[in-house]
Order: C-alpha cells, then structure tokens, then sequence
C-alpha cells in the first residue's frame, strides 16, 4: 500500500546544532504509527519538519506522493496534515463554537465532513461547553476542544504531539477511546505519547528515536515482545 506520508534521509537542526540524522519513517493511508523516545531525543524535531513549522537542512517529505519538505506550515496545513500541539494551544478567548469553526474547512473533499454538529457528537463534553471560554475548560476538555478544532479542517493525517500528557487516568483513556475510533473511520494518525503499554494495544506500527536517529522499527507484536527496548530507550 503506497504510504501517505513518507520522511526519507531527514536532517534537521536548529542553527549549527543539528538534531536529526537521517530519519526515515512512514505511514499507510489508514494507519495509526507512534514516534517514540525520551525527551530532547528529536520526536518534536521530527514532527516540526513534517508539518513547516522546521525547515529541513537535508533529506525529503512527501505528503500523498507530493514532496512538502521546505513549504509553509500553512500549505502543508492545507494540503491535508492536521497537528494537534504539545500544550494544546487553543485560544482561551474564544469560545468552543468559535475554536472550532474559525478554521473549519473541508480540506479533503470528505463525502462526510466533520462538522460542527459531528464533533459535538464525538466529544459531547464539548456541545455542553460550547459557550465557554478556551481558559475555562479543563485539561482534558482543552485537548478534545484542540482534536476537535483539527478535525474541523477535515485532514488526511492527523498528528498529536504528547496526546495525553498531563491528563487524569480517566480522560486519558477517553482521549484513547477517540483515537481508535478516528482509526476505525480511516484517518491516518501519527502520536508521540509516553505511554507505550497502551499504544502497543492501539497501534499498528512504531518508531523510536535516540539522539536523533531511529534506533528501533516494528509492529506492535514485535515491541510488545521487547520490553529491553522499552528500558533501554524509553525508560519504562
């Protein structure tokens, strides 16, 4: 199956210091993937060059066979890549109507769009919320409201940098339950989260980077069976 999203030979830095050594990486239309590692390994490195936000110094990014290493965050962001931050970023003066409609685009040409009506429908927190401010959420509230108002731009792939991080137990498995099921209906994922004992269930394929480079590739069988390399490298 000919690859979404394929990072091949990718080099980047930050001035003289370069953080990544010949990354490579790919996701199937479909399929959900994790990128892996300790912090300061280069899992956010890796997600800026994809999506614009990182110019690379070497190496290539093609997007549904389109090369995109080196545009704009904003055309990489049309052309159909949807990224969910570290921090999640919304807009604590808006409302919840508002950080979701106000870049809401069907990017895709989705037969079935996301719409305001179906996100309120897949987060139903966020439709009894959907006058409050950003600032007035909660945690796990702001990081449905931030997959919510990605989902409005109907992508083809979908990137969440720290998925879960800081989140309570329960809503950490709720945000969980969401990614499956974004899965189930055919959207592309790439995560980075800490939490590998539940990504080996959701999972499909993963990677893990050390000191910028891929250290380690394999299905969620295969690292399942390689808990060495969960202490090795991501310190679990």
């Amino acid at each position: 199956m000919k690859a979404i999203l394929e990072v091949a030979a990718l080099d980047a830095g930050y001035g003289t210091s370069q953080a990544l050594f010949g990354v490579d990486l790919s996701i199937a239309p479909g399929e959900m993937v994790t990128l892996l590692g300790r912090n300061g390994m280069g899992k956010t490195t890796t997600v800026k060059s994809i999506v614009g936000l990182l110019r690379p110094q070497a190496g290539t990014v093609r997007f549904r066979g389109e090369p995109i290493a080196g545009c704009s965050a904003d055309r990489i962001g049309r052309a159909g890549i949807g990224l969910v931050p570290e921090g999640r970023q919304i807009f604590p003066n808006l409302t919840v109507r508002e950080n979701l409609t106000a870049w809401a685009s069907n990017r895709s040409n989705a037969a079935h769009p996301w719409t305001l009506a179906r996100v309120f429908d897949f987060f139903p927190k966020l439709a009894e919320r959907q006058s409050h401010m950003g600032n007035q959420l909660s945690g796990g509230e702001q990081q449905m409201l931030a997959i919510g108002r990605v989902l409005m731009t109907n992508p083809h792939l979908l990137i969440l940098d720290e998925a879960t991080e800081g989140l309570a137990p329960l809503v950490r498995q709720e945000i969980w339950q969401c990614l499956v099921a974004l899965k189930a209906a055919g959207l592309s994922l790439l995560l980075i989260d800490k939490n590998v004992r539940k990504l080996v269930d959701i999972a499909d394929r993963h990677y893990i980077i050390e000191r910028g480079r891929i250290a380690w590739q394999g299905d969620s069988s295969a690292l399942a069976g390689r808990q060495d390399l969960w202490h090795r490298y991501l310190g679990v």
